[in-house]
């Protein structure tokens, strides 16, 4: 191979170049470490992290023993419905839209004076009732309010802001899809903290903070996939475990805030000098209104708000006074709290009925059921599709995909009718034997 350079950028470079010639295909096996170094005339541990540098962009992938392949045009998995197929998809882990409030009414109030070049980021209205609402369960006197376009949109520029490439971020294992993503595409290394019952394990956070994480991303509330809140106990436990890291960055995703039946509990202490608690609207106003909130410090606020430099990355102030048009609404807010009930409980009788057929779920928030098997989660699948139904395995959210298989699927059941539901209950019985 024509692999060169002396430093770790350069022969990622190298590798990059030959791969793009087509030189290098995709399940070609790279030099081993060792040997690499030894051709090249470098140390070691410059052939490691020029190996981490491609693996990190997704040029290779690691197979351990197996060696370090060139990586293809690897699957990704993605959330929403399947459009593309025939079966019931009961995996998508979307709200129903029959429970999503109409914004007619809301939309003549949001057209005022035109916002131009160089304003605000946060429209003045939005920021003062999100402001309340933050305060309410985050009193910080250094409190700032900013906006970003969802909270995915949020987490990336938080990390971006804060981070430089191949530093370490410590994710709930297992993990929201798209926070695997985000932190994979923007070059950091992703630590695993194992979830429990109560949430992010004391253990698993204080091993994380020992390999040197400079960011942690946590869901206080309904984590997905496995649908577990943060209890009080647990906060308070991890509060103290990061109480001599103040700096390192914490970021709250508290996107099932407004539907919850938990209350929120916080990994951010009263002396913690970095963090962002992000409020997404998808979940409650519909995916469509693209919009978070972000409770942050100072510089956080500051940095996040040049990342959202306005006239190219601003958010729509039009959708900034709709949102709060309809956050501000009594009825509204009726509305979803109505939708809170009715996920509930149906996802209540659902995990009561899986109970008396011996299956486990460990739920209690969120749109989707965590539900474990005693067979694995691929096979269960496999059966499932058989039946007619398409669902998520649990192995689709590992940070760790050398990890053993996963016993579990998510399913998405608050919408399906009397009808399908008894069926569903039958054949999950019957996949799970």
């Amino acid at each position: 191979m024509d692999i060169a350079g002396t430093t770790a950028a350069e022969i990622a470079d190298s590798v990059r170049a030959l791969r793009e010639r087509g030189m290098l295909r995709p399940g070609d096996a790279l030099p081993p470490v060792r040997e690499l170094a030894g051709l090249l005339g470098v140390n070691r541990n410059t052939a490691v992290a020029a190996y981490r540098q491609l693996a990190q962009a997704g040029l290779v992938i690691s197979k351990g023993r197996g060696g370090t392949l060139i990586a293809g045009a690897a699957h990704v998995a993605q959330e929403g419905i399947a459009a593309d197929t025939v079966l019931q998809d009961i995996g998508s882990g979307n709200p129903d839209p029959r429970l999503i409030p109409d914004p007619t009414a809301a939309l003549a109030g949001i057209v005022g004076r035109p916002v131009l070049y160089g304003e605000p980021v946060i429209d003045p209205g939005l920021e003062q009732w999100a402001r309340e609402w933050m305060l309410a369960d985050l009193p910080r006197d250094d409190l700032r309010i900013t906006v970003t376009s969802g909270a995915v949109d949020a987490v990336e520029r938080l990390l971006a802001q804060a981070l430089m490439r191949d530093d370490a971020v410590a994710l709930e294992d297992p993990c929201f899809l798209a926070s695997i993503h985000t932190v994979r595409l923007g070059g950091y290394r992703a630590v695993p903290v194992p979830v429990d019952a109560e949430g992010m394990t004391v253990e698993g956070l204080q091993a994380a903070l020992d390999a040197g994480v400079r960011a942690i991303i946590s869901t206080p509330r309904a984590q997905n996939p496995t649908g577990v809140s943060l209890s009080p106990a647990r906060a308070e436990a991890l509060r103290e475990v990061l109480r001599p890291h103040p700096y390192v960055l914490i970021i709250e995703d508290d996107h099932f805030s407004m539907l919850s039946a938990h209350p929120y509990a916080s990994l951010i202490g009263t002396e913690h000098r970095r963090y962002a608690l992000l409020r997404s609207v998808s979940k409650f106003l519909g995916p469509d209104m693209c919009l978070a909130l972000a409770a942050t410090d100072p510089m956080t606020a500051e940095r996040l708000a040049m990342r959202l430099n306005p006239g190219t990355t601003w958010v729509s102030h039009l959708l900034q006074r709709l949102a709060h048009a309809q956050l501000a609404d009594a009825g509204v807010r009726t509305r979803i709290a109505e939708a809170a009930a009715h996920y509930a409980a149906r996802n209540g009788a659902f995990v009561s009925a899986l109970a008396e057929r011996g299956i486990e779920t460990a739920s209690s928030d969120g749109l989707s059921l965590w539900v474990r098997l005693a067979v694995p989660a691929r096979t269960a699948a496999e059966r499932l599709m058989r039946r007619g139904w398409l669902v998520r395995t649990g192995d689709e959210f590992r940070i760790d995909e050398t990890s053993p298989a996963s016993d579990h699927l998510r399913l998405t059941v608050h919408d399906l009718s009397a009808a399908d539901t008894a069926r569903l209950l039958d054949d999950l019985e019957a996949a799970a034997r």
